[in-house]
Order: structure tokens, then sequence, then C-alpha cells
């Protein structure tokens, strides 16, 4: 009987392992890395009607990453920086969210399963614009904000790692 639970545990502990080393790799798994010019390796490119984000890595190669994207009438183009990170960030509803849902909280604190932000944010234009995580990722690959960019979490984190504040920002159509 001992040597059939010494055999039980030994396989139940190969088995974890294994399981554990798998999921390693699988975190580890490089990025979507695509053909890509006519950008400064370190940009941020989004393209709004494709739905990516990516990180320009050289002359001819960035990382591709899928987002969710400003709704009808709430999108934008043009050029920004990276001006602040943050991890876990309080979420306070803007003016134009406010009115549209007028029962949200004047704030949901950092890590509120009810807080649009995520993981982490990348702000831009004076705290107006962001690149972040969502409490929803479904929403990801949709036209479904109000400007900002939607990252799932675990892609916001590995951005968020990558990028500096100063970090330029191009938003294309």
């Amino acid at each position: 009987m001992a040597l059939v639970l010494k055999r039980t545990a030994l396989f139940v502990v190969i088995v974890l392992t294994w399981a554990i080393v798998a999921a390693a790799i699988a975190q580890a798994a490089p990025r979507d890395v695509v053909a890509f010019s006519g950008f400064v390796p370190g940009t941020i490119v989004v393209r709004t009607n494709e739905r990516h984000l990516y990180l320009v890595l050289d002359d001819y190669r960035a990382l591709r990453f899928p987002v969710g994207v400003g709704r009808e009438g709430k999108t934008w183009t043009g050029t920004a920086r990276i001006e602040g990170k943050y991890v876990k960030p309080a979420w306070s509803p803007p003016e134009d969210i406010r009115r549209d849902n007028p029962n949200l909280p004047d704030v949901i604190a950092g890590g509120d399963k009810r807080n649009p932000m995520g993981d982490a944010a990348l702000t831009m234009r004076g705290g107006d614009y962001a690149i972040h995580g969502t409490n929803n990722p479904r929403s990801i690959g949709g036209f479904v904000s109000y400007g900002c960019i939607r990252m799932f979490n675990h892609d916001i984190r590995e951005l968020y790692r990558m990028v500096d504040v100063g970090t330029p920002v191009v938003v294309e159509q």
C-alpha cells in the first residue's frame, strides 16, 4: 500500500511540474511579430480600423496586439506621447461618460472589478486618453470605448514593461 501511495504522489508531482512548465512557456510565448515599416522603432501605432496596436521593434517589424477602440463618434487620430504610467489606477468617469451613465460613482478604486482601467494604464493628452487594460475582455476587438485604447490585461502589463514616459503614440484610422 505504501508503494502505491508513493507512486501516486510521484505521478502527481510530475503532472503538476509539467503543468507549471507548460503555463510558464505559454506566458513567455513570443508575441505576434509582424512585418511593419514607416515608423521610428519604439513608437506605438494604433490602427483603429484594424483594431490593433503595434509596438515598432525596428525598421521592418512590430509586435501586434488586439485592442478595443473608440466607438463611432468617439475615435480620435493624431499623435501623442505617453505622459504617465500607472499600475491598477483608480478611475474617475469623465463628464461625457457620466452624462451617459449618471449612476456611476465619482471614483472607482484601482483593482476593483468594476474599474474599466484594468491592470495598468499609459496616459496621454493630459490624461484625457489612455492605453489601458480592461475589466471586460470581450470588448477587445470592438469599437467600444470613449476614445481610449483597451487591451487584454496580460497585454497591457507586457506593453507597460516595454515602454517609457515619452514614448510616441500615433493613432490612425
